[in-house]
């Protein structure tokens, strides 16, 4: 008898031990299984967020290089204006502003319409104002130099006289 309860005490401690243990496991399996929850979860923001900044930095980034860009196309603008002669270097410089005319393209960039358009302050900047009666009320008159954007980003404000 008394082995037998020997055998009841130790079945019990067994038993004890057993839901000890599994219960241990069962909560270290959660810690684990809610540390890589929260990883993946981590991750996956972290992978959203460089996506955003990568579509946030492209449009900005080409504006800046595009932005400098603007002096060298006003240039070579000049020089076919000022050109006395049509000669073989006249042609040649045609073409270099023709070749970056077609870079800009490429990239999406637009000249602001100014000339015989409304003012709009958010794509012009008007340097002069003049009163035309033969004008009609906030019209751009002249352009003295040209604006640009991408999209709906501007690049480059029109500078711009306007009527009335």
């Amino acid at each position: 008898m008394a082995k037998k309860k020997e055998e009841t005490v130790i079945e019990e401690k067994a038993e004890e031990t057993a839901e000890t243990v599994e219960n241990e496991f069962e909560q270290k399996y959660n810690d684990v299984n809610e540390k890589y929850m929260r990883t993946l979860a981590e991750y996956d923001n972290y992978r959203k967020r460089t996506i955003k900044e990568r579509e946030t930095i492209y449009p900005e980034a080409k504006a800046t290089v595009v932005e400098k860009f603007l002096p060298v196309l006003d240039n070579f603008t000049r020089a076919l204006e000022s050109a006395e002669q049509k000669d073989a270097f006249y042609e040649g410089i045609v073409m270099l502003k023709k070749q970056l005319d077609d870079v800009f393209t490429a990239l999406g960039v637009e000249e602001i319409k100014t000339v015989g358009e409304e003012f709009n302050p958010e794509l012009h900047n008007a340097v002069m104002h003049i009163d035309d009666e033969n004008e009609g009320e906030n019209v751009i008159v002249e352009e003295f130099q040209k604006g640009y954007k991408i999209g709906d980003r501007v690049i480059r404000h029109s500078m711009v006289k306007v009527a009335n």
